[in-house]
């Protein structure tokens, strides 16, 4: 119909306008990408869902507060999904020291092949992902998992395109030391030193299998009816 072809920003109009109808293809068009990302970064269902209707009854209240000069509305969306997020990883923190807030890295078992080891490289890459700091994980699920510009990472982080070029270098650079460490292979002892090809092969892949994974993430639908 004439609301799917319709752009955010004609939908949010609509909605200054009343259409109840506007908001439910944009709820129903953003909702997905907002939980996944959320998910991503808290690693909580509940967390995740929470955001979710937050963001949505922000909109609903604020949505005048949307700059379209400032980038694109999914942008401001996963913007206000990202302080939910850190508002609900605040509290968390008070309840659990620092350096017990995650699962040590596995290492990887002897003798994998083939598939085997493509499915555990995976599982490493989505666990180093959730033990990275928050600053360098939430760059690395929007600019690689949900694969925004550079422009509009920025955008929903509210930092320039240089800081969001730098974290995510740090933060490829991060994963890639972690997956040698916990696959035995030889990390060098002055820390993270860049990234080789076979480390750039491993988390493209990765990132590639955890972005088709995601794509069938979508919160439960009682989170539209309480929006």
């Amino acid at each position: 119909g004439e609301a799917v072809t319709a752009s955010d920003e004609e939908l949010l109009s609509r909605m200054a306008s009343g259409d109840e109808r506007a908001f439910t293809a944009l709820y129903r068009r953003r909702q997905p990408a907002v939980y996944r990302f959320a998910l991503r970064m808290s690693g909580s269902e509940t967390a995740a869902e929470e955001a979710v209707q937050e963001v949505f009854l922000a909109l609903i209240r604020h949505r005048r507060r949307f700059d379209p000069c400032k980038g694109p509305l999914a942008a401001w969306l996963f913007g206000m999904a990202r302080h939910a997020v850190l508002r609900h990883l605040e509290r968390e923190r008070r309840h659990l020291p620092l350096e017990n807030s995650a699962d040590p890295e596995p290492a990887a078992p002897d003798g994998l092949a083939g598939n085997q080891e493509r499915r555990w490289e995976i599982e490493a890459v989505r666990r180093a992902v959730m033990a990275l700091p928050a600053r360098s994980r939430e760059v690395v699920v929007l600019s690689e998992l949900h694969e925004l510009s550079y422009q509009e990472t920025a955008a929903a982080l509210g930092c320039a395109v240089g800081t969001v070029r730098s974290r995510l270098h740090r933060a490829r650079e991060l994963l890639a030391a972690k997956l040698r460490a916990a696959g035995s292979r030889k990390v060098e002892s002055g820390g993270v030193r860049g990234m080789n090809d076979r480390d750039r092969e491993v988390l493209n892949a990765a990132f590639e299998a955890l972005r088709r994974e995601s794509r069938d993430a979508r919160a439960p639908e009682r989170t539209e009816a309480s929006c």
